[in-house]
């Protein structure tokens, strides 16, 4: 690549960052506020395992948010199904495995 080249890149670089600030600046927001609603809902099954409809209660949240973020977490191995409690799941934080 030529320093003509890259100095066109630079600037197409650039100027897409200026043109989509404003989108990237609402996903950081969105990133960082699902983060706190994690984190949230990891700290209210902490001590134990927890239903949905608890999960929610402890940390404030609407069940149907804490459903669709325990989903998620679980797909990706950072809550598993511990049991049933009457036709709830029960979920708890996974263990880290040791390196």
């Amino acid at each position: 690549m030529s320093k003509e080249d890259a100095k066109k890149r630079t600037a197409l670089l650039k100027r897409l960052r200026e043109e989509h600030k404003n989108t990237v600046a609402r996903a950081q927001a969105l990133l960082k506020e699902q983060k706190m609603i994690r984190r949230q809902i990891c700290q209210a099954m902490r001590d134990a395992p927890k239903t949905v409809p608890e999960v929610a209660e402890a940390a404030g949240l609407p069940a149907d948010q804490v459903l669709w973020h325990i989903t998620a977490m679980k797909k990706y191995d950072l809550v598993v199904e511990t049991g049933m409690c009457g036709e709830y799941y029960l979920y708890q934080v996974a263990k880290e495995s040791s390196k």
